[in-house]
C-alpha cells in the first residue's frame, strides 16, 4: 500500500509538472551516446554462429509494468530488434522480471534461472525497490556481489542496469547510493554498466522529456520508454559484439 500511495502521489506531481508533454512516436527515439559494453562471451557465440540467450533478470521494469502488453516490455522489444538485425542467428531474450522484488528475492531464484536458460548474457536490473524502501545499501551491495559471483561462474557476460529517473525514485532519500553501488560493482568485477539514469539525461538533452517515457504511475516506463530503452540496449550490444565497429540498430 505504501508503494501504491507513492505511485499515486508521483503520478499527480508528474501531471502538474508536465501538463503539455508532447506525444512521441516509437520511431523518434533519439540517437545518443551509447553505453560501452564488454561482452566477450556473446561476441564469441555470434562469431561461431552459436545460439545466444540473454537472461533479463529484474523487477517490474524488466517484467514490463507500465507497458500496454508483454510484447512492449524491454526484453520483448530487445529480442525483436536483435533478431531483425542478426537475421539467420538464433537469439532469444528470456524475461525473468518480477514486480516488487529486491536484490535478495532475485538472488533466491538466480541459480534456478541460470540453470533453466544457460545464458550467454545476463542483464540484471536492480536497485529501484531497494531505493524506494530505503534499504541498506551495504546489504544491497553484498547481495549483488553474491549474484555477480554466480553469474560469472556460469561463464555468462554481465550487464548491470541501474535505476530510471522517475519522480518516485528521485524522491527517495539516498537513492543515489544504489546507482553508485552498481557502478562500483561493475568496475570491481570487470562487468558492464548500462546506466538508465545517464541514458535518460541524454534523452532529455536531445529533446525527449522524462514525462514522455514514463507511465502515469510516476515510476515505470511506458511503451515509448521501453522502446527507446531496447533501442539503446540493442545498439550497445550490437556494437560490442561487432568488435567495436559501429552497427546501426533498428529504429
Amino acid at each position: 500500500m505504501r508503494l501504491a500511495r507513492l505511485f499515486t502521489f508521483a503520478a499527480s506531481a508528474l501531471a502538474l509538472l508536465f501538463p503539455l508533454a508532447p506525444a512521441w512516436a516509437a520511431d523518434t527515439c533519439p540517437v545518443v551516446q551509447r553505453e560501452e559494453l564488454d561482452l566477450p562471451a556473446t561476441r564469441a557465440a555470434l562469431r561461431s554462429s552459436r545460439p545466444v540467450t540473454i537472461l533479463a533478470l529484474g523487477s517490474s521494469s524488466t517484467e514490463g509494468v507500465g507497458a500496454s502488453s508483454p510484447e512492449s516490455s524491454y526484453p520483448a522489444r530487445l529480442q525483436a530488434r536483435l533478431r531483425h538485425v542478426l537475421a539467420g542467428r538464433t537469439v532469444s531474450v528470456a524475461n525473468r522480471g518480477k514486480g516488487g522484488e529486491d536484490a535478495g528475492e532475485m538472488l533466491v531464484r538466480l541459480s534456478r534461472e541460470l540453470e533453466a536458460t544457460h545464458p550467454t548474457l545476463v542483464i540484471w536490473q536492480a536497485g529501484a525497490n531497494g531505493a524506494v524502501r530505503r534499504e541498506n545499501p551495504a546489504r544491497f551491495a553484498a547481495l549483488m556481489q553474491e549474484g555477480i559471483d554466480r553469474i560469472q561462474a556460469a561463464g555468462a557476460d554481465l550487464v548491470l542496469m541501474d535505476n530510471q529517473r522517475s519522480p518516485v525514485i528521485l524522491a527517495s532519500v539516498g537513492h543515489e547510493a544504489f546507482d553508485s553501488t552498481l557502478a562500483r560493482l561493475a568496475r570491481a568485477n570487470h562487468a558492464s554498466l548500462f546506466s538508465r539514469g545517464a541514458l535518460m539525461r541524454r534523452w532529455e538533452q536531445a529533446g525527449l522529456p522524462t514525462a514522455a517515457v514514463l507511465s502515469a504511475d510516476g515510476m515505470h516506463h511506458n511503451d515509448l520508454g521501453y522502446e527507446c530503452l531496447s533501442a539503446a540496449l540493442a545498439d550497445a550490444i550490437l556494437t560490442a559484439t561487432a568488435g567495436g565497429a559501429a552497427v546501426a540498430s533498428v529504429r
